[in-house]
């Protein structure tokens, strides 16, 4: 495989949970932003949020980005044209899911160029009202995902990863038979089994309803892990509907 620094930094990635108490400077956060800035779009449909209070960002991070999808600004562009906002609020989502992801994964490389860690937090949807107060955010500005960033405190190895034949396919999506899954499945787990990953934070999802635990931390490892998250949580999507409509999105009916 071709690798150049660019390239190298990508593959380098890794999550980082544990920070120096030191504090990057402005230019640095700037520089960080505007390479953000530079990702592709289809309507720079996003803000971003910064603290710096470290002692309440999670894992006590010196930077805390909250990367979000706006359509405030982006309506008050369109009133000083004499235009008003038709489009629903599903597809407008979608595209600001775009920006904000394509923007906030910029930031990411950036950061790790210049010498910092990061590490995204998913859940900011479920916590929109939340962030929303302590932000004050306008209506029609929705939290779409945190970003903690700063100098590493530990330097973990990059987490494993699909194997590229269950991730490109060309031409056609094939049928995957039962080798390819398990292959897939073992390169994931056993990679995580070899960094301890899940011992060491003590992440273990537990069991819901019936199921028997048969799993230990010898080979709980990320497959079961994802499972669990995927087959026990959310099933219900009013929380999160809710979430949106309260910042003024309404993505199963038309804005009133």
């Amino acid at each position: 495989m071709n690798k150049n620094p660019v390239i190298q930094t990508m593959l380098n990635h890794k999550s980082i949970r544990k920070y120096k108490n030191k504090m990057p400077p402005d230019e640095v956060i700037k520089t960080i932003v505007r390479a953000g800035q530079q990702a592709p779009f289809a309507s720079q449909y996003y803000s971003i949020l910064l603290s710096r209070n470290h002692k309440q960002n999670p894992y006590k991070a010196p930077l805390l980005f909250t990367i979000c999808i706006d359509s405030h600004k982006f309506e008050l562009i369109m009133a000083k044209r004499s235009w008003k906002l038709v489009a629903n609020d599903l597809s407008l989502i979608l595209f600001g899911i775009q920006d904000a992801s394509l923007m906030v994964e910029n930031m990411v490389i950036a950061g790790r160029s210049l010498g910092l860690g990061s590490c995204l937090l998913g859940s900011a949807p479920y916590r929109a009202e939340r962030i929303a107060e302590r932000y004050n955010l306008p209506k029609r500005v929705f939290p779409l995902v945190q970003l903690v960033m700063g100098y590493p405190a530990e330097d973990p190895p990059p987490r494993p990863r699909y194997p590229m034949e269950f991730t490109l396919f060309e031409d056609n999506y094939p049928k995957l038979d039962d080798d390819t899954i398990t292959s897939a499945m073992k390169q994931m787990d056993e990679g995580y089994l070899a960094q301890d990953y899940y011992r060491r934070l003590k992440a273990k999802i537990g069991l819901e309803g019936e199921r028997k635990e048969i799993f230990t931390y010898d080979n709980y490892s990320w497959t079961e892990h994802i499972c669990r998250k995927w087959g026990q949580w959310y099933p219900d999507p009013t929380e999160l509907i809710k979430q949106f409509e309260k910042r003024g999105f309404y993505l199963t009916k038309r804005r009133p």
